[in-house]
């Protein structure tokens, strides 16, 4: 594919609380085998993009432990892969990235030391899959400056002021684009994904931020969205972004619903992972599963329904756990109930006790002994 791809991956989300305070959101397990980051990456692999740079800042080292090869998504060769890039420290002081458009212009040699005509950005909390070769080729087509994926949340039942909002003419090139407004002009959401010729994004690089510019929506999307050809592009398959504790419970309990989850686990081509060489789970005499997805190497002795475990999770005799997410490692004791609560990993929960959430899910942090 003719295109570069850049994956930010950097952000710090202080809605997500404790699930990100030793995190990327990026890192977050989703669907009881994935990260959020698998998405995006593995969109831009299937789709023949075979050099990506994924950037980081904020609690990046499980989002780098999981990134420690490129080959689990084709994209160690020779003439690619994969580029992990994290702010630069010297003795003359920190290179904390200070914005969207700050972080690719301070690892602007990736750009320039590329030969791809176009570059293909994208968010590492997307939850989605997408064939970015009919981005680029809509992209081409309406010999636009700029390309965003959006889409249509009229029917989503999400919050429209924590998007930025496109208004678009019959031909769909860009009038006017809001950054999470209070009172929406049209429900067009952005997605985060944007198509750009890579010798454009390097000449309005080096323009804004040396004018102390550094945000790629507000600086480049906003500032330039009536001198430059920019298109919105809709997307109509299941997308969605971890942006609070809420979305990203619903999430998880999406991929429960049989449509979202044929998407990602029976129709080609498939979202990778970095692989764990494990037992498949094992269900005890007693243990009863409905309606859930179990984690491999995990071992069950009680009630599951309509929840996510993953990997090595431990359930004892008579315990009970629905509507939750209970993640990797966690050991839950004899005589449990857990209801609508997300059990961070390496979590143990002692015999007989009781964790029930409200509104939104109940948290164990990481590592909680209760």
């Amino acid at each position: 594919m003719k295109a570069v791809g850049i994956i930010l991956a950097g952000g710090k989300n202080e809605r997500l609380g404790e699930l990100t305070s030793l995190r990327a959101p990026a890192a977050l397990p989703v669907g009881s085998c994935y990260r959020a980051i698998d998405f995006p990456l593995s969109n831009m692999a299937n789709s023949g993009i075979n050099k990506v740079a994924i950037i980081t800042q904020f609690n990046s080292r499980s989002l780098h432990d999981h990134l420690s090869s490129a080959k689990w998504w084709d994209l160690g060769s020779k003439h690619g892969g994969l580029f992990i890039f994290t702010p630069f420290m010297s003795a003359g002081g920190n290179g904390w990235f200070r914005g969207t458009a700050d972080c690719i212009y301070q690892n602007l040699s990736f750009l320039n030391r590329s030969n791809e005509p176009n570059v293909i950005i994208a968010q590492g909390e997307g939850i989605y899959k997408m064939d970015f070769n009919e981005v680029l080729a809509y992209h081409t087509a309406k010999e636009a400056d700029i390309t965003i994926a959006y889409q249509d949340m009229a029917d989503k039942g999400v919050e429209l002021h924590d998007f930025g909002i496109l208004e678009m003419d019959e031909d769909n090139r860009l009038l006017d684009f809001e950054e999470k407004p209070i009172e929406p002009a049209t429900t067009n959401a952005s997605l985060g994904i944007y198509v750009i010729s890579r010798t454009l994004l390097i000449k309005l690089l080096e323009t804004i931020v040396p004018e102390a510019r550094y945000e790629l929506v507000k600086d480049i999307i906003i500032r330039y969205r009536k001198k430059l050809r920019i298109y919105g592009y809709e997307f109509k398959s299941y997308w969605s972004t971890i942006s609070s504790v809420n979305n990203y419970y619903g999430i998880n309990m999406d991929f429960l619903k049989r449509d979202v989850r044929n998407i990602f686990l029976r129709e080609k081509p498939y979202i990778e992972t970095k692989p764990k060489d494990e037992p498949p789970a094992k269900y005890n005499y007693g243990a009863r599963v409905t309606d859930s997805l179990i984690g491999s190497g995990s071992i069950l002795n009680g009630y599951v329904n309509k929840s996510v475990l993953f990997r090595r999770v431990f359930t004892g005799d008579n315990s009970s756990i629905t509507n939750s997410i209970i993640m990797e490692g966690s050991f839950i004791g004899n005589n449990c109930v857990i209801e609508n609560a997300i059990i961070d990993k390496e979590v143990i929960v002692s015999d007989g006790k009781v964790i029930r959430g409200g509104d939104a899910p109940f948290i164990i942090g990481k590592s909680t002994v209760i």
